[in-house]
């Protein structure tokens, strides 16, 4: 039996995306940026997938969507798009619990002579508004915060900060990929100016992503060529991975209000199902979480069990989970977001995913479940045994 429970970090391309990127490569490959028929067909499909990812998004504009390599792509160009609008440092606000396609962008801005602030949490992961407005400034030219936090779970009052971000006058943006096909999204009410997308997060392609922004609002582009995508991110389009991107959108917007249900359904019942174990403690918000969401850490494991020799164990049982977020797990260090939240070293190094997407079952879950106790039995047993002196 294998069962995949990492869904955050990546989910299998439905059967509907890979269709439509068959069409694509066989009968619409051409060139949208050409005039002849080749390529009208292929700007057709460009924009219809526009069309759908705006939709997901309630967007009124479709052309406030700017198509990327990814979730990565579109952070960096919403936080380096704006940066390079000044020819002076300004002030950068971000939460501590941000992924690195913020955090890096954020890190290199400080070093160019950017006031970066990062907002604390508490140790549910969440960031308290009136620290926003503490934080402000008069030069606070754009605020970040991702809405649904990839390793904890943690869903932000994304409402009420962008509503102070207003207020003041600064530009809020919030990386919601995680939160797409899992939350209903609707940029008409959030008070978002950008917004971050990706494609293989909702049963769409690796390789396309997209950046949301709001009618009004200036970037400076971070490629130079073609002027592709209203001049902001040049290069021909990746025509199959967009098209593929376009029905995943639309089916995770029909899809959306009864996947979350049925998610919340099982992540409850892993919960409950894990909740006995010694010295496994839940990370993250309970109450404001993402429902596909459940994560753990150890607590005085010590140093010979961590995330990433779970993972393995998992893995040799046939089920895939991650070591906290799948970008940090080659590396045998402690999770910045645990850390953040207050845990120490020794258990932020201790952290464990489970991801719940279309497939899983409760079946599943009570499988899962039943090989994780024993794999942490057979773990504990095995580290008090290495302690214990030869008599």
């Amino acid at each position: 039996m294998q069962i995949y429970l990492d869904y955050s970090a990546t989910t299998p391309p439905r059967p509907e995306a890979i269709t439509a990127m068959q069409a694509v490569l066989t009968q619409q490959w051409g060139n949208p940026s050409s005039l002849h028929e080749w390529g009208q067909r292929a700007a057709t499909v460009v924009e219809q997938a526009r069309l759908q990812v705006a939709s997901l998004l309630n967007a009124p504009e479709p052309e406030s969507i700017i198509f990327t390599s990814g979730g990565t792509e579109a952070d960096n160009l919403a936080i380096m798009g704006v940066a390079r609008r000044y020819t002076t440092p300004q002030h950068l606000i971000i939460s501590s619990v941000e992924h690195a396609a913020i955090a890096e962008p954020a890190r290199l801005l400080k070093q160019w002579g950017w006031e970066v602030t990062q907002l604390p949490v508490d140790e549910k992961g969440r960031v308290n508004p009136l620290d926003l407005k503490m934080a402000l400034q008069p030069n606070t030219v754009l605020i970040s915060v991702i809405y649904g936090q990839s390793e904890v779970g943690t869903v932000q009052p994304i409402e009420a900060l962008g509503n102070i971000a207003r207020t003041h006058g600064s530009l809020f943006h919030t990386d919601a990929v995680q939160v797409a096909g899992r939350l209903p999204l609707d940029v008409q009410q959030l008070p978002v100016d950008l917004l971050s997308l990706s494609s293989h997060k909702i049963y769409g392609p690796q390789g396309a992503g997209a950046l949301y922004i709001r009618r009004g609002v200036e970037l400076v582009p971070l490629l130079c060529g073609g002027g592709q995508e209203s001049q902001l991110r040049s290069g021909t389009q990746a025509l199959p991975a967009i098209a593929g991107f376009g029905v995943a959108a639309e089916l995770a917007a029909l899809e959306v209000s009864t996947q979350a249900p049925r998610l919340i359904q099982l992540r409850e019942q892993l919960f409950t199902q894990l909740a006995d174990i010694p010295n496994l403690i839940p990370t993250g918000d309970r109450r404001f979480r993402l429902p596909h969401h459940v994560s753990f850490c150890l607590q005085n494991a010590g140093s010979e069990i961590s995330g990433k020799t779970i993972v393995r164990q998992l893995n040799l049982a046939g089920i895939a989970i991650s070591a906290g977020s799948a970008c940090h797990s080659g590396k045998i260090t402690p999770s910045p977001v645990l850390l953040a939240m207050g845990y120490p070293s020794q258990v932020a190094t201790g952290a464990i995913r489970l991801t719940l997407g279309r497939d899983t079952t409760a079946a599943d879950v009570d499988w899962v479940a039943m090989v994780l106790k024993q794999i942490l039995a057979r773990l504990d047993e095995n580290r008090i045994s290495s302690l214990t002196p030869y008599l």
